[in-house]
Order: C-alpha cells, then structure tokens, then sequence
C-alpha cells in the first residue's frame, strides 16, 4: 500500500468563519483528512503552518521546502502532498520544484470555498492530490498542482482566476494530466533542469522586488525598492517587456551599483523579447537587465531570491535552464 505524507499550511482549505464573518485559517490537518476515505491509500499527517497564503513570507516558503524534502527523504514514503492557500500557491510550489531532487511527486492543492462551506471543493481537491501523489506515474514529474480534476506542471503555472472553482493556469500550455474518476492519467511529462540546493535562511531576508511598466511610470518606484535593501527588482514591462527612458536610465546605474535587474511582463503569457528600441525592451537589455522568458513574474522573482540567497549572481547563463 503507498503511503502518503500530508504537510497542511492552511489557506481556504482550512479556512471557516468567525464571529466577524470572515473566513481565517483554522482548522489543522486532522480535520481535513478525518473523513477523507483515501482509498487503498495510507496518510500520515502533520501542520507545518496555519496562515492565510497572503500572509507567507520567504520564511515560511523555506520551512515549507524543509518539512517537504524531510518526508521526501523518509524511504517508506511514497509522495507528499501540500495543503497551501490558493493566492500564491504558485510561488511555493514552483520554490519546491527548483530544489527537488527526488523521484517522488510533491503535489499542491487547496480549495476556492472554505471549509464550512456547503460546497466546499477542499475535501475532493485533496483525495485527488492524494491519489496522485501514490500514483506510480506521477514519479519524475517534478512538484505538481492538483486541483478540480486537473494536474498541473509547478513550473509556469499561476492563479488566473480569483473565485473559479478551477483557477490556475499554465502560461502556453495547459494541464499535463487530470483525474478519470479515481484513476491518475499523465498526457505528458515536464523538462526539468538541475535541482538547486534548499533555500538556507539567507533566502528569510533576501529582498526582490516587482515593478511595474505602466503610462506616466518613472523610476521613483525601483529606486525605492533599492533603498530599501532590494537585492534584485523585476521590471514588469508592457507587452514583450518594454519600459522607457527613465527605467532605462534607472537601470543602467542600478546594474553598475550591483543589483540584479530581471526584465518581465506583464502579460499573463508569452516570452519577453527584445523587439523595441527608443525604451524598450531592447535598450533595457543592452542597460544590463537580464530577460526572464516566459516564467510567470512572481516566479520569476522566486527563482532570482534563490540564486541571490546561495550566492550566486543570475545572468543569461545561469538562468537559461530555468526559463
């Protein structure tokens, strides 16, 4: 019989309402597997956190990625499954894709309706992770997203839909499997680069920034960003990763002074391209900001914290794997 590792985070799967009306996160993992019936399944369980995702910062990401590679490194389990709030599931997920190193699936999942709902999706969300995280075939398939029926790649894959039932989305692509029924079907398998080494705890204080391109924009925002201690900006640039004058000027004297400028959009999809001159992405590029493909933008952001945080300065070379 597989057996299963279940790590709960919190987020809306554990969320239920309190005496204000709002819905917080509170209810541990034991509560979310009582009733579960996981089938021909064993499931242990345990609470790493018991926050809202929106609360979560670098620390609790590395946290995360520690208690998840601890149950990976256990012989007798056969995969884990992380119970984590929908708003940046995306960003902790695709960490714990960069820095696994294991055949054994890590499969996110959560819910859009709380937990004391009527119709609440958590309970079916999670017996569809834990069945593909005890799946055989769901092995080398890196860290996954399970969620109403769908499997989706870590890597590339972002909340796209506020309330949805089915909210996440991959940037030109689509689930690389799904659920029939109770059983786990894989149309295809990701790429993976090298695994990177487990965020330490510089990765709690390593500070980058996102900011954004946009009509009127100057550079007031990125150079507050680096007073503040930002170790890296992304620019989110309009279309292919366009900026204008002022970004160009603010990060030509930011790269000189040492800090990592990524060069991203804010398109839902496609890659950044250095197509435009006159301010645009192109002359970006030639001041020294690195493009960052077609990587979602917050993951973008992650995967940079954890090059800066293990001491490693990003350029084309280094992040042409992972992009």
């Amino acid at each position: 019989m597989p057996r299963v590792a279940v790590l709960a985070t919190g987020g809306t799967i554990a969320s239920s309402k309190g005496a204000d009306g709002t819905s917080v996160a509170s209810r541990g993992v034991q509560d979310l597997v009582a009733a579960l019936g996981a089938g021909d399944v064993a499931v242990e369980a345990r609470d790493v956190l018991q926050l809202g995702s929106y609360l979560l910062a670098h620390r609790h990401l590395r946290l995360i990625a520690e208690a998840v590679a601890a149950e990976l490194a256990r012989p007798e389990v056969d995969g884990v499954v992380v119970t984590h709030g929908t708003d940046t599931m995306e960003e902790t997920a695709y960490l714990l894709d960069l820095v696994h190193n294991s055949p054994k699936p890590v499969v996110f999942t959560g819910a859009q309706r709380p937990a004391d709902a009527a119709d609440t999706d958590g309970p079916a969300n999670l017996r569809e992770a834990i069945a593909v995280a005890a799946a055989s075939r769901a092995r080398g398939h890196g860290v996954l997203i399970s969620f109403a029926g769908r499997i989706y790649a870590a890597r590339g894959t972002r909340k796209a839909h506020t309330v949805a039932p089915a909210p996440f989305q991959t940037a030109d692509g689509g689930p690389i499997g799904r659920m029939d029924g109770t059983d786990v079907r894989f149309a295809m398998q990701p790429l993976r680069p090298p695994a990177l080494p487990l965020p330490s705890t510089a990765f709690d204080s390593t500070r980058v920034d996102v900011v954004s391109a946009y009509p009127g924009a100057d550079a007031a925002l990125a150079a507050a960003a680096v007073e503040a201690g930002a170790a890296a900006v992304v620019i989110a640039g309009s279309g292919v990763g366009n900026g204008n004058h002022a970004l160009c000027a603010w990060a030509e004297e930011a790269v000189r002074a040492g800090v990592v400028v990524g060069l991203s959009t804010r398109v839902a999809e496609g890659p950044v391209v250095p197509y435009y001159g006159n301010g645009g992405g192109a002359d970006l590029m030639r001041a020294g900001a690195v493009p960052l493909g077609s990587l979602p933008l917050f993951q973008a952001r992650i995967l940079l914290a954890l090059l800066i945080a293990g001491g490693r300065k990003p350029d084309g070379q280094l992040l042409d794997p992972y992009l």
